[in-house]
């Protein structure tokens, strides 16, 4: 009679840390985009697809991560930290189509400055995640990616401030103030949620340490 093999007991570490550093360069992907779009608008140059097929490939990217969870018998990460990193990386993604989908779903004629500066802060924090992801594998000298995270965090914090301050100082009609709200709202969303993966990125660190 044939042996059946066992479930191989060493972790398979390339291929998580692939996927992850896979998901960090499509939200990068996809939060450049969404600078563009609002560097640009109302001309589209339809970015907006390409933001939407950004979101669905982060959503393939997740599946895989969790598939591959569900099937390894050890894995080279905590599960819960696993499935926390690629699933707040996904939101992150999510939350960029969101954003890129209330532009034209509230016909916005022209993008507010606060936005297109929140929109570089959200870039800046992915450019961090995108190089943290791919240096993962070694568990070190990680810190400074989410210290500067945190600081561009913060620098969001206030742009969103003004943002609103904005909105209500200057006379505006009261359904272009809710659209922006949502929109700034959302923005806001996406970049705390880069912070949460750099909260689980600093976890992560400390346990393998």
């Amino acid at each position: 009679m044939r042996a059946v093999p066992l479930p191989s007991l060493v972790p398979k570490d390339k291929v998580f840390f692939d996927l992850f550093s896979e998901a960090g360069q499509n939200t990068l992907r996809a939060a450049r985009m969404l600078q563009e779009m609002l560097e640009h608008w109302p001309d589209d140059r339809g970015l907006s697809r390409e933001i939407l097929l950004a979101e669905q490939e982060g959503d393939r990217i997740t599946h895989d991560i969790v598939q591959r969870l569900n099937a390894t018998f050890v894995t080279p990460l905590d599960r819960e930290d696993i499935y926390g990193l690629a699933t707040t990386l996904d939101d992150i993604v999510d939350y960029i189509e969101e954003t890129a989908d209330f532009l034209g779903l509230y016909k916005i004629e022209a993008p507010m400055e606060q936005a297109q500066q929140m929109a570089r802060v959200l870039v800046g924090c992915c450019e961090q995640l995108a190089k943290a992801l791919a240096d993962l594998r070694g568990f070190r000298d990680l810190e400074h990616y989410w210290i500067e995270i945190h600081r561009l965090e913060n620098e969001g914090d206030r742009l969103v401030r003004d943002a609103v301050a904005s909105l209500f100082a200057n006379g505006i009609d009261p359904m272009v103030v809710i659209r922006w709200k949502d929109i700034f709202a959302v923005l806001e969303r996406a970049i705390d949620a880069t912070e949460s993966v750099a909260h689980i990125l600093e976890g992560i660190v400390i346990k393998n340490a």
